[in-house]
Order: structure tokens, then C-alpha cells, then sequence
């Protein structure tokens, strides 16, 4: 399916050199608050400290500007979030956002849909993720504030469905460049894409890739996912941009593949030996190679896909 568009030795005097640490001070800031930039016309937030509900849990969010509109991928966790995320866009470019992509349906990466929505962006998703959040419906909206946020944290937050669906892939023409949205199989969800941009060798995963991350893998198909790894690995790409955590390389993808085959061997080992979950997350721990952000996920992954307890469907926040 194609759908096309209209129409950054000697020494300093001390003054000097404080101005200089000052003004690198003020960019690292700026870098993580706002959204960083990646190539002439691709934006995202990455390398999010502090995940918490109340930043989206750390999760990346871009933009990538055509010649007469913005094409967004994903929305963040509430329309507060969502609101943050236009306004930033708006430091960069008051070009209409015409398109939305959704690049899964969990509540960090969709629940902002719906102040795009009003803005009139057509919001694209894999046929299964549009699926998987009609199926979790309001229970999503719950469960963000189960997972900590407050009723003025969600203040907004409404569900807008995506309105444009597809089976395995779809082109997105901006003129001079071109969004290949690729859908290989089910992965860290039944309807994960990835975002191409090939022209600029630049990808966006969403989380189909974790950098500095413990990876959520409570609906994951680990095969599929690794062979979607795989496929990133072999194609044609400089810079990647993870669903959480910085600009990341194919080493980082490569990473996050051993992450995933030790720790669904040793959650293996581990829940045929004990069913006690402090016991089999401790030791887990101890195999897993370390990753500075959302450590309690391990405990969480084990009890959701490996203990006959956590087989449950929920709406989930990574």
C-alpha cells in the first residue's frame, strides 16, 4: 500500500571554561527534555533517565519532517505526556502532522493518540495492534493509573483507535524521502513494526528494541523476536532509535538478542526447579547482563510468561 503527499590548546581563562561548562550543562539538558536530532529531519527523545509512569517510562517518541507535513511515531502515555511531545514538535516545525504511527499498542507508546487525533493525523498501526487495543479497551486507561498515574496525570487521556491498518508493510511517500512500516512477525507483540527510513539509514524499533533497558516480554513470541533482530542486523541501517534508551547501533541489537535467549533458557531452568518468584528473579539477576533502567521488569517478565500464575491478559505498560 503506498500513500503519498500532495503536493550538530591552549587553556581557557576560568571564566571562560565556565561559560563552556555551563552552555554543555544546558545541552545535555536540553537533549533530554526536549527531542534530539538525529538526521536534517529526524527527531525523537532518547536516552530518557528516570523511567517512571510519569515520563512514558523513559519511552522514545520522533518525528520526521516531509516537505509539507510531520509524520509522528507514537504518542506516549497520556494526553499530558502527548501535549509535551506537540509541543516540542512545534519548536522544531509548525508543519501539520498528517500521520501518526502507532508501532504498538502499549499504553507508553498509544495512549497519547488522541490529541494527534484532533490535530487530524491519520493514525497507522499493524492490522494486530489495532486489534490488541480494541481488545484492552478502557482497561487501558486503568491500568495507567494502576501502574502510578494520578487522575491529573491522565486528565484528557481518551482512546483513538488507529484508522489506517495493514497486514506486512506499508509506504509512506514524503517527496524526496520515503517510511517503509515493516511488519515481520509477532515479536514483542502480535503487531510490533518497525519505522525505515532508507534514504537516511535511519530506524525507528519502538520496542522491538530495549538499549539500557530491562526489556518488557510479558506477550513476547522470543523466536520471532530474535528473528526480527536478526533481520535489523543484516539491514542497511546507521542510526537506530529504541523504543527506550539512546541512539543505539547494531551492537546494541545484537545485545539485546543475548539478553533475550539467556534469559528465556534460564527462566526455563529456573521455573522447572521453584516456583518462588523472589528465588527465580534473584537468580536471574545473576545471569542477565546488567541494564541500569527498569530492573523490576525481570521479576515481572518471569511471573507473566514463564509462572502459570502471570498467564494473564492485562494491558501492559512496556
Amino acid at each position: 500500500m503506498i500513500v503519498t503527499q500532495g503536493d550538530i590548546l591552549k587553556k581557557l581563562p576560568i571564566l571562560a571554561l565556565a561559560f563552556c561548562l555551563f552552555f554543555l550543562f544546558h545541552q545535555a539538558v536540553h537533549a533530554e527534555d526536549g527531542l534530539t536530532k538525529v538526521t536534517g529531519s529526524i527527531y525523537s527523545y532518547a536516552d530518557v533517565k528516570g523511567a517512571s509512569p510519569k515520563n512514558s517510562f523513559g519511552a522514545n517518541a520522533g518525528i520526521i519532517i516531509g516537505k509539507d507535513f510531520l509524520v509522528a511515531v507514537d504518542s506516549l502515555i497520556s494526553a499530558r505526556e502527548a501535549k509535551r511531545f506537540i509541543k516540542d514538535i512545534n519548536k522544531i516545525s509548525k508543519k501539520p502532522i498528517k500521520f501518526l504511527i502507532n508501532t504498538h499498542y502499549h499504553l507508553d507508546h498509544s495512549l497519547g493518540n488522541s490529541e494527534f487525533a484532533q490535530l487530524g493525523a491519520i493514525i497507522i498501526a499493524h492490522e494486530n495492534a489495532q486489534a490488541n487495543m480494541q481488545k484492552a479497551g478502557e482497561g487501558m486507561l486503568q491500568y495507567a493509573k494502576q501502574s502510578g498515574l494520578s487522575d491529573q496525570d491522565m486528565k484528557g487521556t481518551k482512546l483513538a483507535y488507529p484508522t489506517l491498518t495493514f497486514p506486512d508493510r506499508v509506504t509512506l511517500n514524503l517527496g524526496k524521502s520515503k517510511i517503509e512500516i515493516i511488519f515481520l512477525g509477532p515479536s514483542h507483540t502480535t503487531g510490533s513494526v518497525l519505522v525505515f527510513l532508507p534514504q537516511e539509514k535511519v530506524l525507528f524499533t519502538g520496542d522491538i528494541l530495549f538499549t539500557d533497558f530491562h526489556p518488557f516480554l510479558g506477550e513476547a513470541n522470543i523466536e520471532g523476536w530474535i528473528k526480527v533482530l536478526d533481520y535489523i542486523m543484516a539491514m542497511d541501517v546507521d542510526k537506530i532509535i529504541p523504543g527506550h534508551g539512546p541512539i543505539s547501533s547494531k551492537k546494541d541489537v545484537a545485545d539485546l538478542k543475548n539478553y533475550l535467549l539467556v534469559f528465556d533458557q534460564k527462566a526455563k531452568e529456573l521455573t522447572a526447579q521453584s516456583k518462588d518468584l523472589n528465588f527465580i528473579a534473584a537468580e536471574m539477576k545473576k545471569s542477565l547482563p546488567p541494564r541500569p533502567q527498569l530492573e523490576s521488569l525481570i521479576a515481572r517478565n518471569i511471573q507473566m510468561k514463564y509462572l502459570p500464575q502471570g498467564n494473564q491478559s492485562q494491558p501492559q505498560a512496556k
